[in-house]
């Protein structure tokens, strides 16, 4: 999820069944070619004008024009919903990956085998589950991306501390690492009540054996717990319950968190910052013998239904382009991202090696509707409400997880 690319999805009040019989107005011809009409949600990214290019490379090679909509990410999903209900759709049509079994479910989107799209061989697996819905395919990730540790090398060195790579070993390097008099913290990570601080939990209790069809289980406790006592020792801000991960990003440029939890996004921003030295490592587990397990990030491009047929045919060649390893690899040095096809990868972390934790960590990453489908959302805002309700005290996390379940249904 490139973040920012977290979208506050729409209840599910909001999935209706749509007739979409009729023509979309989405594009029009030029000369002899005809204009497919793309819309995402990348208005916030500086590396915009990166993939507008790469979109007018796909459009050459396939011998269509192509006109980019660019759609704030907190509107996207009302403003598709709106289309579909008026018969507006784009020619192609980006979403965030958890979104798309929703939009699926409305009948808006076409399943790519209609077009003869597939995956690229070697695809990482959780692409292929998060674009499917209902045994069909109907988005695919060009490049994805998940979460990490970073760390800053300077402070781990003058503490005399390694990366961590367990619970145990993350809780007593953070220790050591908070200095109160400074106002420098050891750990920092978003904890915040969006699906934001959800998606930072994920790894914690994916990776400890958690499960989001029922929450309130052990293994979710423990992470949990993990969670509170990095707070209540100080390791971890107060404040946490409030940062976005981009506040927490902003606290370790500052020099006030020695380690956090993050995505590859942030590297243009830490890269730019003077005198830092920082590096990154998968997210600890709580034994050495488990595997991490994050979510999923990325957008899937998808040919929504907008009843033109020539025009989808075109269109589905266009999601075929963008995802050829090649294109991959072009859109993964625009996005800071990490190509969806392990090979090109892997090809990609030996030139860049800031993202070999990345390319690790999606490798076993998970995407987050793979169980619960279009219902997703419900079991996310169970998770974060019950993150907060144990930082903030009001209720133990047994108790908090407890309360969660009751509305994770």
């Amino acid at each position: 999820m490139k973040k920012s690319r977290i979208l506050a999805a729409v209840a599910g009040a909001m999935m209706v069944s749509l007739s979409l019989a009729a023509c979309s107005g989405s594009g029009s011809s030029s000369g002899s070619k005809q204009t497919l009409t793309v819309e995402d949600y990348y208005t916030a990214n500086p590396s915009m004008s990166g993939y507008n290019n790469i979109y007018k490379q796909c459009g050459k090679q396939i011998g269509a024009n192509v006109k980019t909509v660019h759609i704030a990410g907190a509107s996207l999903i009302s403003k598709v919903l709106q289309q579909a209900s008026s018969k507006t759709l784009p020619d192609v049509l980006m979403l965030d990956n958890p979104d798309v079994q929703q939009i699926a479910a409305t009948g808006a989107l076409s399943p790519l085998k209609d077009f003869g799209v597939t995956a690229p061989k070697g695809d990482v697996p959780a692409v292929i589950k998060a674009g499917t819905y209902k045994g069909e395919l109907y988005g695919l990730a060009p490049v994805i991306n998940s979460i990490a540790l970073y760390y800053n090398a300077d402070m781990l060195k003058a503490a005399g501390v390694t990366p961590p790579t367990t619970w145990a070993e993350l809780k007593a390097a953070a220790l050591k690492l908070t200095d109160k008099s400074k106002g420098v913290y050891g750990f920092a990570m978003s904890n915040i009540n969006t699906y934001e601080g959800t998606w930072q939990f994920l790894p914690f209790m994916w990776s400890n054996g958690g499960d989001e069809k029922n929450i309130d289980t052990t293994a979710t406790e423990q992470a949990l717990q993990f969670d509170v006592d990095l707070q209540n020792d100080g390791s971890m801000s107060k404040s946490s319950v409030s940062w976005s991960q981009q506040d927490v990003n902003n606290q370790f440029v500052a020099g006030k968190a020695a380690m956090m939890i993050n995505g590859p996004w942030q590297l243009p921003v830490l890269n730019a910052k003077k005198g830092l030295n920082f590096d990154s490592v998968p997210i600890p587990t709580r034994t050495s013998s488990q595997k991490v397990v994050s979510p999923l990030g990325g957008e899937t491009f998808n040919v929504p239904r907008t009843g033109d047929k020539t025009k989808m045919a075109l269109a589905g060649k266009f999601v075929q382009c963008l995802n050829k390893p090649a294109t991959q690899l072009k859109i993964a040095k625009v996005s800071g991202n990490v190509p969806s096809q392990e090979a090109a990868a892997a090809t990609w972390a030996k030139s860049h090696p800031q993202v070999k934790s990345f390319v690790e960590t999606v490798k076993t990453a998970r995407a987050r509707t793979a169980e619960l489908g279009p219902k997703w959302p419900t079991a996310a805002t169970a998770i974060y409400t019950a993150v907060q309700n144990a930082l903030t005290g009001k209720a133990s996390p047994a108790d908090a997880l407890k309360q969660a379940q009751t509305q994770n249904k």
